[in-house]
């Protein structure tokens, strides 16, 4: 059989709605759809699967406790026998497939052999069968093997049917599609200049990312480093009591400047950016620039959807223009 006959699926479908009394896990139901929107953990599972842990080998004692899982993602149980091929065929489709799925939906693999009982429940009349479990209800089922690509869609048309019920599908999709943390490759340069930064060493980090921007200057990471050591570099010498003498003598421009960076220090982050806006409304020329200069390399020492810092290039807009 390479393709399931939609006569026999919905028959067969409404055959174990009948034959499968899973009614103790609907009440639970309502309350895992209450929580949707709340962050879904990976699946865990029963037995030793050798695999990912959303592939799970299924007993008679442990049935129960996967199946109430389907409360979060759908659980494919695959009804096999180790003396058929098709079931082994069928198996190894089905294990490649939620392998690589995240913990979006589980496989539950069953042994006729060694768990009769799941078989007499789910009423299955030739193996390998599937079923498709939500909401601790069969949904769907097909018996026979099918071609990889067939397999594929119909766990994916599952999966689209299911996502806005049950909580845990689109977390499994989203770990399904992150990279792998042994993919990552961080850029030496990068961990170069990080470690010069933890050990103190402010110029020399300055220097690691400057030399990055000259061959990348759109690298966003040195480009945001490199504002991150100059500020720290300034900010090892200041001694918050120039807030003070900025605030007596506002002419000084080098003590605005220096203010400036105690305040960002201090955490006082809008008034440091008031006090370069009202500098600039107050000097001209090179000092002007010099002071605008300073206040837009404290802006890149945040994110640039920072509230703070949208209203403050706002000010500095109507200040300069």
């Amino acid at each position: 059989m390479t393709r399931p006959d939609p006569r026999k699926t919905a028959a067969l479908s409404a055959a174990l709605s009948g034959a499968v009394d899973l009614g103790a896990l609907k009440a639970r139901a309502d309350a895992a759809r209450q929580a949707a929107a709340a962050p879904a953990a990976a699946p865990s599972s029963s037995g030793d699967n050798g695999s990912a842990p959303w592939i799970v080998d299924v007993t008679e004692a442990s049935f129960q406790a996967v199946v109430e899982q389907s409360l979060q993602v759908p659980v494919v149980v695959l009804l096999g026998a180790s003396y058929s091929p098709e079931s082994q065929q069928l198996a190894t489709s089905l294990t490649r497939l939620a392998s690589s799925s995240g913990g979006s939906w589980i496989l539950a693999r069953v042994d006729l052999e060694q768990a009769p009982r799941i078989g007499q429940a789910f009423g299955v009349q030739s193996v390998p069968t599937v079923v498709a479990v939500a909401a601790g209800q069969p949904i769907d089922a097909f018996a026979g093997p099918l071609a990889d690509a067939e397999l594929s869609a119909w766990v994916q048309r599952l999966l689209d049917a299911l996502r806005d019920r049950l909580p845990g599908i689109r977390a499994g999709e989203a770990r399904a599609t992150a990279p792998a943390e042994e993919d990552i490759v961080e850029d030496p340069r990068i961990v170069a200049a990080e470690e010069a930064f933890e050990r103190g060493d402010y110029a020399a980090a300055q220097g690691y990312y400057s030399q990055i921007l000259a061959t990348e200057p759109g690298n966003e990471l040195a480009k945001e480093g490199l504002a991150q050591a100059r500020f720290a570099e300034r900010a090892e010498s200041v001694d918050p009591a120039v807030i003070a003498k900025a605030d007596s003598a506002p002419e000084d421009v080098e003590a605005q400047l220096a203010a400036a960076d105690a305040q960002v220090a201090l955490q006082q982050v809008d008034e440091a950016f008031a006090r370069l806006v009202d500098t600039v409304r107050r000097v001209y020329g090179d000092d002007r620039d010099r002071v605008r200069q300073h206040l837009v390399g404290l802006f890149e020492l945040f994110p640039s959807d920072d509230p703070r810092v949208a209203a403050a290039r706002r000010n500095l807009a109507s200040a300069l223009y």
